[in-house]
């Protein structure tokens, strides 16, 4: 659950547009970048808009997917593991 709530606080970071240049925005930035599992990168992303506001698109709807699959296989390993 951690690793969905930094996803889902880099892609409200770039929803918000915020400051890149504070270090607890990079620090979520480059934790986002780190736990996309390499699928959801924004360099390469599953999806890429290209219409206005597209980079805040594309960071919401990647991280939002990788998030969403860090609870699903969370939620299982949670009912694997616990009796």
């Amino acid at each position: 659950m951690t690793l969905a709530l930094v996803l889902a606080a880099a892609a409200f970071s770039f929803a918000l547009d915020a400051n890149v240049n504070n270090d607890l925005v990079k620090l979520v930035r480059d934790l986002a970048n780190a736990f996309d599992l390499g699928f959801f990168d924004l360099d390469e992303p599953v999806k890429r808009f290209k219409n206005p506001n597209s980079d805040v698109k594309t960071a919401l709807f990647n991280y939002g997917i990788a998030a969403v699959v860090y609870l699903i296989v969370g939620r299982f390993l949670e009912r694997l593991i616990r009796p």
